[in-house]
């Protein structure tokens, strides 16, 4: 019975973490391919702070992965993880974010940012 209970509960921590709008854009953008948090400051209007805890919770909860690249961190979906199936399931329903791709690319902050 604890397992059932452990199982729901970290079910629950996932949708609870996909209810947010922000996490949830984050999640669908990481989906098409992996970023910096500069490159997600170009979509959000919120501090690299505030991102940064966003894309900490993701990790936590082992939906997002990290890796260092010289001094940068590209963040990127953990397809690896248990829920991943759901994740992807839960972004299908979240309108295309190609704009946003097309904004950061054009935008290029990594030039900015030295990423």
């Amino acid at each position: 019975m604890t397992n059932q209970n452990t199982d729901l509960n970290q079910l629950s921590q996932v949708l609870k973490l996909l209810g947010d709008k922000t996490r949830l854009t984050i999640v669908a953008l990481l989906l098409k391919r992996e970023m910096c948090v500069c490159e997600l400051l170009e979509v959000f209007d919120m501090s690299q702070p505030s991102i940064s805890q966003h894309l900490r919770k993701l990790k936590d909860a082992g939906m997002v992965k990290e890796a260092r690249k010289g001094q940068w961190v590209y963040y990127s979906l953990n397809k690896n993880n248990e829920y991943y199936p759901l994740i992807e399931s839960v972004i299908s329903y979240v309108p295309d974010q190609t704009n946003k791709i097309d904004l950061i690319e054009r935008n290029n902050p990594t030039q900015r940012c030295g990423c």
